[in-house]
């Protein structure tokens, strides 16, 4: 994880939250610049809940699965308006708050707190299932891991123990070619004594993401503004910022159809390519259109101007654009 408390140190349970939060689904490489960017401009809890939300989504953008973000700031807000304004240190309580689920809540009560929870990441998921060689295949597996990991779990100093066992998964435990002889559990791993232990975790077969398709529109003013959109406050990507699009659909636009959604009237440059990113349950195929637009230019009716703003492209860096937002600009704009 980003942070550890040194020998003697009281964990921080705001540092221990964040950290856990944003590793979910993300690499520690991934999450480390944009921790140290967090608690730098926002050291407390009570900061990041005085935070304006679309501040938090900017510092977020590019570490994906937005929906973290959102909660992350209304987690800090509840937190901040408890009458003691701190963590709750148990499960059930810190599983009551918004965004904080049932591993978060165990990591959370162990780490910062020395309670007896059993946190099960990846990492942690791995061990338990080579240690004691769960075969039923992942996700299925996953009430039976947690039941076998709480037996491991000791009374006294859990959070270590939970610490040590996640760097046991990720530096020794791994997914391929597990370091075995150097595992202080090897005599006790029934995998090992298998001779199983690469074949597992078992995964079931995931089927395969669908592809949908879009058209985005690239805007730019005569005086380098870029017009952007806010998505709507619910679902995918919900509050950030975009480049205006059709919507995503199961098959392939034809150019006079999508042209019909242009957020400005204007002769619109088919961009050579395409633009293509993968969300976790479908992946997308984006043509892209780009415009040189007057100062003056006025929005369609299809743009919904109340969503829209222009933004310098000397300012695009700071806007809360997701990955596949800053792909489509790039793409747009290579030949400027």
């Amino acid at each position: 994880m980003p942070w550890r408390a040194l020998p003697g140190e009281t964990p921080d349970p705001y540092r221990v939250w964040l950290s856990e939060v944003m590793l979910q689904q993300t690499t520690v490489r991934a999450v480390i610049p944009y921790f140290e960017k967090f608690v730098a401009r926002w050291p407390t809890v009570q900061d990041l809940a005085k935070a304006d939300r679309d501040d938090v989504l900017a510092a977020w953008a590019g570490l994906g699965y937005y929906s973290r973000a959102r909660n992350l700031h209304a987690c800090a807000q509840a937190i901040a308006a408890r009458a003691d304004t701190a963590f709750p240190e148990d499960e059930a309580a810190l599983c009551a708050l918004p965004g904080i689920g049932p591993y978060t809540a165990a990591a959370v009560a162990a780490i910062a707190f020395d309670q007896p929870a059993t946190p099960v990441d990846g990492n942690i998921e791995r061990v338990v299932s080579r240690l004691f060689a769960v075969t039923t295949p992942l996700p299925s597996a996953k009430s039976e891991i947690k039941r076998l990991a709480a037996t491991l779990t000791p009374d006294e100093r859990p959070g270590d123990f939970a610490q040590a066992m996640m760097d046991l998964g990720a530096m020794v435990c791994t997914p391929k070619n597990p370091s075995c002889l150097m595992c202080p559990l090897q005599s006790d791993c029934h995998a090992k004594h298998k001779g199983i232990e690469s074949e597992l975790p078992v995964k079931a077969v995931r089927p395969e993401r669908p592809t949908r398709f879009g058209v985005a529109f690239l805007a730019l003013r005569e005086d380098g503004q870029v017009l952007l959109r806010k998505r709507p406050e619910t679902g995918l990507l919900a509050s950030m910022m975009e480049i205006p699009s059709t919507d995503w659909v199961d098959e392939l636009l034809a150019a006079d159809i999508a042209l019909k959604a242009a957020p400005v009237r204007a002769d619109w440059w088919a961009m050579p390519g395409q633009v293509t990113h993968t969300f976790t349950h479908f992946r997308l195929e984006l043509l892209v259109f780009r415009a040189i637009v007057p100062v003056d230019a006025e929005l369609t009716f299809w743009a919904d101007a109340s969503r829209c703003s222009w933004v310098a492209r000397r300012d695009l860096a700071d806007a809360a654009l997701p990955s596949v937002m800053r792909k489509i600009i790039a793409h747009a704009l290579k030949e400027n």
